[in-house]
This record gives C-alpha cells, sequence and structure tokens, in this order.
C-alpha cells in the first residue's frame, strides 16, 4: 500500500466479522499457494474436548507432495495432520486489511483470536525435514557460455599444491578422508534415530570421520551438553529431534474466518 491517503470500505466493520491470525509452517504455506485457483487446500475441523476447544487442519491430499526441486524422484509426502497451539489476542487490537486490483482497501474483520499451525511430528514429518536440510546444503552452481574456446598453455607439475594440501591433512586426520557432507548428515541423522545422546568418539567411529570436520556438520544440527548428566554428549537440536514436538521452523502467517 502507498503512502498516500485513500478511503477505506469498513462494511465488514459494521458486521462485527471476525478473524482468525494464524502461524502457519513455511512448506504449507508454499504448498497452498500451488493450489491457487484449484480450490479446496484442505480442511479446519473444530471441537469440544472437556470443555476446551480443539482445533487442527487436515492438508489436502493432492497438496501434500512436496518436490524435490532437482530430483522429483526424490519428493516426499508432508504431513497432513496440523494441530493448532491457541493464543489469546491480549491487550492488542488487530485488523485485517485487503487491497484489490484497483487499489481498493477493505477492512477485512477484527483480529478475535491468534493460533499457531504445527506439524504433527511422524514419519513423513522427518522425511521432510531430511529433504529441506538436503535443499540446503547444495552447492549453488552457475553455469556461463564461452564465445571461444579456451587456449591457455598450463605448465605441468609433478604434484599439484591441492594434493599435497590433501595428503597433509590426511596424515594429519589419521589418514580418514572427509566424506561427502551429505552422506555424513545421513550418518548422523541414521545414528540419532536410535539414541540420544552420543560422545564424539562414538560418532567418530560410526562416520569415520576427521573430529574437526565432524564438529563443524554437529555445530549446524546438534547441540554440546557441557553440564548435566548428559555432560560431554552431543544431541540433535529441537528442529531436528523426531521425539521433539517443537518445531523452531520458520513461518508465515494466514488468515481464518471464524
Amino acid at each position: 500500500m502507498s503512502d498516500k491517503g485513500r478511503d477505506v470500505d469498513l462494511t465488514r466493520a459494521k458486521q462485527n466479522t471476525g478473524v482468525w491470525l494464524v502461524k502457519v509452517p513455511k512448506y504449507l504455506a508454499q504448498q497452498w499457494g500451488k493450489a491457487s485457483g484449484r480450490g479446496e487446500v484442505g480442511k479446519l475441523k473444530i471441537t469440544k474436548h472437556q470443555g476446551k476447544t480443539m482445533v487442527s487442519f487436515n492438508l489436502n491430499e493432492e497438496l501434500s507432495v512436496v518436490e524435490n526441486s532437482s530430483e522429483k524422484s526424490k519428493s516426499v509426502r508432508a504431513p497432513r495432520e496440523h494441530p493448532f497451539t491457541m493464543q489469546t489476542v491480549g491487550g492488542q487490537t488487530l485488523a485485517v486489511f485487503s487491497e484489490s486490483s484497483s487499489d481498493q482497501v477493505t477492512l477485512e474483520g477484527m483480529v478475535v483470536q491468534r493460533a499457531e499451525c504445527r506439524p504433527a511430528v511422524n514419519e513423513s514429518y522427518m522425511k521432510l525435514k531430511k529433504l529441506q536440510i538436503e535443499e540446503s546444503t547444495k552447492p549453488l552452481r552457475l553455469s556461463q557460455q564461452l564465445e571461444k574456446a579456451v587456449t591457455n598453455n598450463y605448465k605441468p607439475v609433478s604434484n599439484h599444491s591441492y594434493n599435497v594440501e590433501f595428503e597433509k591433512k590426511k596424515k594429519e586426520e589419521g589418514k580418514r578422508a572427509r566424506a561427502d557432507k551429505q552422506k555424513v548428515l545421513e550418518m548422523l541423522f541414521s545414528a540419532f534415530e536410535k539414541h540420544q545422546y552420543y560422545n564424539i568418539k562414538d560418532l567418530v567411529e560410526i562416520t569415520k570421520q576427521p573430529v574437526i570436520y565432524l564438529k563443524e556438520i554437529l555445530r549446524e544440527i546438534g547441540v554440546y551438553n557441557s553440564r548435566g548428566p548428559h555432560k560431554s554428549t552431543w544431541e540433535l537440536k529441537p528442529e531436528y529431534r523426531h521425539y521433539q514436538e517443537e518445531d523452531n521452523e520458520e513461518r508465515s502467517q494466514f488468515v481464518f474466518r471464524s
């Protein structure tokens, strides 16, 4: 919306229209975007249990397929069940406005309920998290068309500097060659599916990777316990635990009418 003054349609204000302001996972917002113009994206279920309102969203099965950007054969199914965590509006006064293609601004309603939509933590959710990690670790490649052939003459050497450096590191790290990062991540996630805590010595034995390289990867997905009953061990960050119901994934905001 621009800064210039414009009239606002307040018809819905007179109707006392209430709306829900709901945060949803980023992948769910992306799947909804694919359904534009195709009708239903899912069903919202509201029930009462022991006097408490229970709300959940069930994603349309056709939209549950999340495709790999490079290999469609590696597509996974996102969780369909998404329970809501209800929140109060508090002392805030929140309103939702829309803007049409003709620049008409309309008050859609006042926010009467806030909520957070979270995916059910199950096998589908863990496969989705794994796919997201694979996507985030893919290197960015740039192709460039050459107008003429490269004719530079290279002087041959007995051994390239990077080979010398590799051999040096290989000796320093006990002849443990670094594996592809994605392969190491798969081994780590497989290990943490069996046990919650590992010390670095056990993880080195499982992955056969150099300690320094392994710690670099662990800092991305894990937490080191420096005290407590599990002192000197590693465990997965909350967002990667299959036994943890909390999900810190980035969320988008959507509105539901009450």
